[in-house]
C-alpha cells in the first residue's frame, strides 16, 4: 500500500526530492491544511470567547485522541505548550533552587534538556550523573547500575535517542528501582507516533513529554506532557492557563493549581498546531492507521533501504558504518557514523545535489523513513551516489 496520496501538497512542492529527514521535519499530511484554516475561522467566530471553545471542545478532544494513541487511562492528565522545553522547565521549577538537586540522565539527550541542565550545573548545589549511551549493547545494564548506586531527585531519559535512532530501555523495565520521591521524565519526541507505546502501567508515575513536530506530522507549535495523576507538585514557572477554571474567582495569597494535567500549563499560545494535531490523529483513527501498522511499514522501508545500500557497496555508506545494525533496536531513522565530520558533510552535500535530503551531526549521517516513502524511492540513492 502507498500512502503518498495523503501528502500531495508537500510532495508537489518537492517533486524531485527524496525527503529522508522526517525525524527532523516531517512532511504534513493534507488534512492539516483544512485544520490550519479551521483555527482561523474559530478565531474569527469566537474572538475573545475562542478560549472557551478551545478549552471546552478542542483541547479535550485532542486529550482523548492522545490518551487512546498512547494507551493512557486519564485524558485529562495531558497538558499542552508550544515546545517541550517549556514543559520540561516547569517540572524543574518544582524543585527548591536553594536545595541540592541530583539528576540522572544519559549523554544522548536533546538540547532542550542537555543545554538547560548544563546551565543548571553552574549552581554549586546541582549534581548531574550522565550514563554514556555507547556502547549501546550495555546501556541498560549501566543505567540500572547508576540507579542503584545513589538516589536522585529527577531522572530524565529518551524513549529513542535523538542522535542515533537507537531505542532506550523502556521506563517500565527499570521504574521499580526508582524511589517514589523521584520525579521521572521520559522524552518521547522520537518515539511518539513511531513506536507502539503504552503508558497504561506507568501513567501515574512518570511525566511523558512529546510533540507534533516529528512523527505526529502536525508541525511545530504543539507539544504535550502527560502528568502523573494526583501529583502535588507546584511549578514555580506557571501561567494563567494553570488554573483556567478559577480565573473569575478572587485570587488568594496562595497560588492555586488545577487538579489535573493543566497544573503544568503556561499562558497564551497559538493553538493552530493543536488543530493540525487533531486532524492527523483523527485521520489515523478513521482510516484504521495504527502506530503499530506505521512502525511495520517503516521497518519494511528500512529493510528495503539497506538492501539498496548493500547493492551500492559504497566505501563510506555501508552497513559497517551503522551505529547499530539491528532494525528491532531502532526508531524511524538510521544513523551511520563515518570517520570524520568533513566526510559526512561532503557525502550529505552529494546526496542533496542528487535529490536526497538527509541531515547530519558531526560524524553522524541520519536517514529517516516515513509513510510518504515507497520502497522504489530508494533507487534514487544509486543515481545520487554514482
Amino acid at each position: 500500500m502507498s500512502y503518498k496520496q495523503y501528502y500531495q501538497h508537500f510532495l508537489k512542492q518537492h517533486p524531485e526530492t527524496l525527503h529522508c529527514s522526517p525525524h527532523s521535519h516531517h512532511y504534513w499530511p493534507d488534512v492539516t491544511r483544512a485544520a490550519q484554516l479551521a483555527y482561523w475561522d474559530d478565531s474569527a467566530k469566537g474572538v475573545d470567547h475562542k478560549w472557551d471553545m478551545i478549552f471546552g471542545e478542542r483541547l479535550p478532544r485532542v486529550q482523548k485522541l492522545l490518551a487512546e494513541l498512547l494507551d493512557h487511562p486519564a485524558p485529562e492528565q495531558f497538558v499542552f505548550a508550544s515546545n517541550t522545553h517549556e514543559l520540561l522547565y516547569r517540572v524543574i521549577s518544582c524543585f527548591d533552587p536553594a536545595q541540592p538537586l541530583r539528576i540522572l540522565t544519559s549523554d544522548g539527550e536533546f538540547h532542550s534538556f542537555s543545554r538547560q541542565v548544563r546551565r543548571l550545573e553552574e549552581r554549586a548545589n546541582v549534581e548531574v550523573v550522565r550514563v554514556s549511551c555507547e556502547p549501546y549493547a550495555t546501556f541498560a545494564e549501566r543505567w540500572q547500575q547508576a540507579l542503584q548506586q545513589q538516589s536522585f531527585d529527577l531522572i530524565f531519559c529518551s524513549q529513542v535517542f535523538f542522535n542515533s535512532g537507537v531505542v532506550a530501555p523502556w521506563v517500565g523495565t527499570w521504574l521499580a528501582w526508582v524511589p517514589e520521591s523521584t520525579q521521572v521524565v521520559i522524552d518521547g519526541y522520537h518515539g511518539c507516533g513511531a513506536l507502539p507505546t503504552s503508558l497504561h502501567d506507568v501513567a501515574d508515575r512518570i511525566f511523558y513529554v512529546a510533540g507534533a513536530y516529528k512523527y505526529l506530522q502536525a508541525g511545530e507549535g504543539c507539544c504535550f506532557m502527560s502528568v502523573p495523576k494526583g501529583t502535588a507538585l507546584r511549578p514555580e514557572y506557571t501561567g494563567w492557563f494553570a488554573d483556567f477554571a478559577n480565573l473569575a474567582k478572587p485570587q488568594q495569597a496562595t497560588v492555586e493549581y488545577a487538579n489535573d494535567g493543566m497544573r503544568f500549563a503556561g499562558a497564551t499560545m497559538d493553538f493552530t498546531a493543536l488543530y493540525r494535531l487533531e486532524a492527523v490523529v483523527q485521520w489515523w483513527r478513521e482510516d484504521g492507521i495504527t502506530v503499530a501498522a506505521i512502525h511495520q511499514y517503516v521497518q519494511r522501508l528500512q529493510a528495503d533501504f539497506l538492501a539498496v545500500i548493500d547493492e551500492l557497496e559504497h566505501p563510506l555508506l555501508n552497513r559497517a558504518a551503522l551505529l547499530v545494525d539491528d532494525l528491532a533496536e531502532h526508531g524511524h531513522f538510521l544513523t551511520f557514523e563515518l570517520p570524520s565530520a568533513a566526510e559526512v558533510a561532503t557525502l550529505a552535500q552529494q546526496l542533496q545535489q542528487g535529490g536526497v535530503e538527509t541531515d547530519y551531526r558531526g560524524k553522524r549521517l541520519r536517514f529517516g523513513f516515513a509513510l510518504y516513502h515507497d520502497a522504489s524511492d530508494y533507487q534514487r540513492l544509486k543515481k545520487a551516489l554514482s
